[in-house]
């Protein structure tokens, strides 16, 4: 079985990637085989559409609710057939797969389509392509056309497998605004050495860029009726932290994970700005805080710190509510913090609550009446044997979240990055305003912290015949509180996108939904049962009318013989 052609056609306009994949397959044995098309794709996209050719004839892949699909593909197949077209594969990534019979001398041709909002983390965005065709493809291209109206900062492409001869294939076109990266490497340059018909081309294709920001109050797009509207401020005073870590030491973290977050945490504390307040808490089946108050980040401390973090080693039991709460007392009596600070408490655990309170219910309640909406709780999830949907919901519940730590080699940089990100508070309460009678189903737009190096995204449906749309953004900065307000003309903004010859029609509405989607999921982990229930209903109202594949839908792969598979979106929470 071979593939012929492999094409990977990506487009993504102002933030929204619309990636298409295309592989082309022929049985060249004179009896019938197995095709197999096997995709890696981010998990924060949906797939959006499947199908599969074989000789004229066209399966599609149609997406439905995922009860009702589930009803329906157990009255046609027996149980136990069913193993999952989708799979988590690693920390970033999942995998789609799927294989189907075709007859000697035949071809067949799958294409799948996913999209996804690419998120700012750090100053920049990325696009994760994931290349493993496994073998040697005579038509092999990747093709990624960006378009970002606010101008594009800058770009650049990174990758896992190139070699200096792969390089020549790579090209890279970029204007003011738009960029086109087209990678064409011909069956020489894809071979490992010339006498082996073995692939280089597996790894990561990654594509890094920023976007030109000139508006203080952000930038506002329009087309057919809905907006966008990004907002990431720059060079802002950052407030000064006050981070509790709060480290799980029982004997399950023996060993590589528990010099892996050794590793990380000797890195962060070298990381502390001069203006911060910080403490320990480790924990087994006991509680012990390093000192009873926060201290300043000076030299001194810090290096006592260090010295703390050097002796940590891991034996015991599980007591992850009484540490929290330690923490939460911590900061409630600490005196002498700077008045206009941002104070947050950082979780590591790899377990389950083993000691003190077990009841993950009670636990989320209890932290979070102690909490009280003051501080901000990130809890990190080591391994596999963590309750990730109770980690989830409590950071959730707490104006944080939550985030998985892979057991691999680089978990200390992942720990770090995490840090980083959440490093440098540059604004609070910040809430973004629009014209209430003129504006239908808008996302989020209330936030309660705002990191430098990412960004707010809202979006909405413009009602009414609107020649101008005015936004009002308030927020608390480190030195005072303000309001920005800037006017968006509705013809100017739609003129913008017209005669693009690479977008794809109603993007902004597809983002809107994409957007909503991906917000009402959230919001349903940490919310009340009734509520739970009524916003996995909007979240699901909107998977079927845009057609994605998400947590609550199923596709239905169909295959000749009327048979039929099932694809369900798999979540971090299992």
């Amino acid at each position: 079985v071979e593939i012929y052609s492999l094409h990977v056609d990506c487009k993504v306009t102002s933030r929204f990637a619309h990636t298409v994949i295309t592989s082309r397959i022929v049985n060249r044995a004179n009896e019938s085989q197995e095709a197999t098309f096997e995709v890696e794709l981010p998990k924060t996209a949906f797939i959006t559409n499947f199908s599969m050719s074989i000789d004229g004839e066209v399966y599609p892949g149609i997406i439905k609710e995922k009860t009702a699909a589930q009803n329906e593909y157990d009255s046609a197949v027996s149980q136990g057939q069913s193993a999952g077209l989708v799979k988590i594969t690693d920390r970033k990534l999942e995998q789609f797969h799927v294989s189907v019979s075709i007859a000697a001398a035949s071809k067949v041709t799958f294409q799948l389509t996913y999209e996804e909002l690419l998120k700012r983390q750090l100053g920049k965005y990325e696009l994760l392509i994931k290349v493993r065709p496994k073998q040697l493809v005579k038509h092999f291209q990747i093709d990624v056309h960006i378009f970002e109206p606010q101008g594009i900062h800058f770009l650049e492409t990174d990758s896992t497998f190139m070699t200096n001869e792969l390089t020549e294939a790579l090209t890279k076109v970029q204007n003011e605004t738009k960029a086109h990266i087209l990678f064409k490497p011909t069956l020489d340059q894809q071979k490992k050495n010339s006498e082996l018909d073995e692939t280089l081309l597996n790894g990561d294709f990654v594509v890094r860029y920023d976007v030109k920001r000139e508006a203080t109050a952000g930038d506002i797009q329009i087309v057919n009726g809905y907006f966008v509207h990004y907002f990431a401020p720059q060079e802002m005073p950052v407030f000064p932290k006050n981070v509790i870590f709060v480290i799980d030491r029982s004997g399950s973290m023996t060993g590589r994970k528990i010099e892996q977050t050794r590793d990380a945490l000797l890195k962060i504390l070298q990381d502390l700005r001069q203006e911060d307040h910080f403490s320990f808490i480790t924990f087994n089946n006991k509680v012990v805080e390093w000192k009873s108050s926060l201290l300043p980040a000076t030299e001194e401390n810090v290096a006592s710190a260090a010295a703390l973090v050097q002796t940590l080693t891991a034996r015991g039991g599980t007591d992850i509510s009484g540490a929290l709460l330690a923490a939460v007392g911590v900061l409630e009596k600490a005196e002498g913090l700077p008045e206009q600070s941002v104070s947050m408490i950082i979780l590591l655990t790899d377990g389950q609550p083993t000691s003190g309170e077990r009841n993950v219910e009670v636990i989320q309640e209890n932290v979070q009446k102690a909490i009280n909406g003051k501080y901000a709780l990130f809890c990190l999830g080591f391994g596999f044997d963590v309750s990730y949907k109770f980690l989830e919901k409590m950071a959730l519940s707490n104006g944080g979240i939550a985030r998985r730590i892979y057991e691999n080699a680089d978990a200390a940089l992942q720990l770090q990055g995490f840090y980083q990100e959440v490093a440098t508070p540059i604004l609070m309460q910040i809430e973004m305003q629009y014209p209430e009678n003129s504006i239908e189903g808008l996302t989020k737009n209330n936030f309660k912290l705002f990191f430098e190096g990412s960004e707010i995204i809202v979006s909405g449906k413009i009602s009414n015949e609107l020649d101008f749309l005015p936004v009002e953004i308030k927020a608390q900065s480190h030195m005072s509180n303000f309001t920005l307000k800037e006017e968006a003309n509705v013809k100017e903004k739609e003129q913008v996108f017209q005669n693009q010859k690479y977008i794809f029609g109603n993007f902004i509405e597809r983002l809107w939904a994409y957007l909503n989607i991906q917000q009402l999921l959230e919001e349903a982990i940490s919310a009340q049962e009734e509520d739970q229930k009524a916003l996995e209903a909007q979240a699901l109202d909107l998977s079927l009318r845009y057609s994605f594949l998400t947590p609550l839908t199923s596709m239905v792969v169909t295959k000749p013989q009327q048979q039929e598979e099932l694809a369900n979106k798999p979540t971090e929470a299992g």
